[in-house]
């Protein structure tokens, strides 16, 4: 069994989740504190511009470019709640819900401007968020999702998720639900909600009415777009949606977000509590797990592979390429064809690995390295669709072609995540110049001697490269003596390996740094 973790890294500026499956990572997020218009959310927009060559509309929802809605994301009962909404918004007296009255369904080769006019108010839920110069796009089939269940307002259909294998709990579940479930209201009944008892997914449903209530108290006098549901944070979404028998430890490193996280697991799993873990490292929550330094080498255009193989990542507008390289000459004994194989399924893992990290979406090529044998061909083929068995996003994979081309269209509902790893050298400051390393030593002893006479504080603390170290420690009297005499303070020399052979860093007593 596959051991889950989530490490959750929360700063300043937002919070940074990583989900480890046997201490790798597979899937990091990043939620920042002012992140609006995320997927899920339910506004109350404004028609802004009809397009009927394209059978769409452009809505302001808010954001700086206008929302895109086409057609068929109207829904199939879109009549029933435009109806509601204008009336709730045009009327001081608000219709109930439960009194709404179910409208014709929408044709299938209807035409959008039969039922949006500029400047009406529309409910609409984002279902992909703003990527490059396209705006948020949008559907009027509003869903509001919890752990077991999914509610959808005005409609009539209850759906059992395909992978509730059992035909006696699918009917069990399907009974159940029809049982409860208020008119105007729909359900998918949702893998998770498999063995759940009555009362759970009873309160699940009353708790997911209830925010479907609230959304329809806030339609008044339409004036502007308005957030009328917020989709609950990152955080507790990737617990909702991926917590199971095999997710493990939870770690987090802030303490009101790990209380936050205990109650919701509470709530839904009071017996998996314990799995919730405050840390109290001195070090990066990140770099305590080796998390930071996954990072370094994942995101990059060249991964390496074992045994000297690598990939190269490129992404273009129009899709993303991957191409596979064995690197080195193969192994002595093995043939061309046996070689090409065993690096393809060592890069189908990374693929895999990649997709899910990067979250890259849209259409990605691969260009593995060429095999001739059909059988080998079939195996790699099968192999990646394994692999991406766990991957939560949409995804569809196409065979080998004859060039040894696979092509992968993957659900994409965010912005890829991106994260540069370049550094500037500490040295030159990407100037691509450095000072002449003969007058390296006067350079640092000027620093001395000014940071001693600026302060009161007399002792120094200098970390150089090793090399650097020893030659300002050898000897009798040392250069470290030389400079502690004449400048009356106490100076220590600390040797550190990352360091480039002409960086430094002075310290005082406190540990505040002194130089730039």
């Amino acid at each position: 069994m596959v051991n889950r973790e989530l490490v959750i890294d929360v700063a300043s500026s937002g919070i940074s989740i990583a989900l480890l499956e046997s201490k790798k990572i597979v899937e990091l997020s990043r939620e920042t504190i002012s992140g609006d218009f995320s997927v899920a959310d339910v506004y109350l927009g404004k028609v802004k511009k009809i397009m009927p060559s394209l059978n769409a509309a452009f809505v302001d929802i808010g954001h700086e470019k206008d929302a895109f809605i086409h057609y068929l994301d109207l829904g199939y009962h879109f009549q029933s709640l435009n109806n509601f909404v204008l009336h709730n918004t045009s009327n001081a007296k608000k219709l109930a819900f439960t009194k709404a009255k179910m409208a014709e369904p929408l044709e299938k080769e209807g035409k959008i401007t039969s039922f949006l006019k500029q400047g009406q108010p529309i409910m609409v839920q984002i279902v992909k968020e703003a990527i490059s110069t396209k705006g948020p796009r949008l559907t009027s089939e509003i869903s509001i999702a919890g752990r077991n269940l999914v509610l959808i307002p005005f409609s009539d259909k209850i759906s059992i998720s395909q992978k509730v294998s059992s035909n006696e709990e699918k009917k069990r579940l399907r009974r159940l639900i029809k049982s409860v479930l208020p008119p105007n209201f729909g359900a998918i009944v949702r893998t998770a909600a498999e063995g759940k008892s009555e009362d759970t997914l009873k309160d699940e449903l009353t708790s997911l009415i209830e925010r479907w209530y609230e959304c329809c108290g806030k339609l008044k006098t339409f004036r502007k777009p308005e957030l009328l549901i917020r989709e609950i944070n990152r955080t507790s979404a990737i617990l909702r949606d991926m917590l199971n028998g095999s997710f493990n430890n939870i770690y987090v490193n802030n303490q009101s977000v790990y209380n936050e996280i205990r109650e919701f697991i509470t709530n839904i799993e009071p017996e998996k509590e314990k799995i919730v873990k405050f840390y109290r490292g001195k070090a990066g929550i990140f770099e305590y797990y080796g998390i930071a330094k996954q990072i370094k080498g994942i995101f990059g255009r060249v991964v390496s592979l074992k045994t000297g193989a690598y990939m190269i990542i490129e992404h273009t507008e129009a899709l993303h390429v991957i191409d596979v390289n064995s690197g080195i000459r193969m192994k002595s004994g093995n043939s061309q064809e046996t070689h090409a194989l065993e690096v393809n399924l060592l890069a189908a893992e990374e693929i895999a690995r990649q997709l899910r990290v990067r979250d890259i979406g849209g259409i990605i090529v691969v260009d593995f390295i060429d095999m001739h044998n059909s059988e080998n061909k079939l195996l790699l083929y099968n192999k990646i669709q394994k692999l991406m068995e766990n991957d939560r996003a949409k995804h569809n994979i196409l065979p080998l072609t004859k060039f040894g081309l696979m092509q992968i269209t993957r659900q994409r509902v965010r912005p890829e995540l991106n994260i540069k790893n370049d550094e500037t050298c500490p040295t030159c400051h990407g100037s691509g110049h450095i000072a002449p390393s003969a007058v390296f030593d006067n350079q640092l002893k000027s620093q001395i001697a000014y940071f001693v006479s600026k302060s009161e504080d007399k002792r120094l603390t200098v970390i150089v490269h090793p090399y650097v170290a020893a030659y300002l420690k050898k000897g009798f009297p040392s250069l470290r003596l030389k400079w502690s005499f004449q400048y009356r303070c106490r100076l220590k020399i600390k040797a550190d390996s990352s360091f480039s052979y002409l960086e430094s860093k002075i310290y005082n007593q406190s540990g505040e740094k002194l130089n730039e």
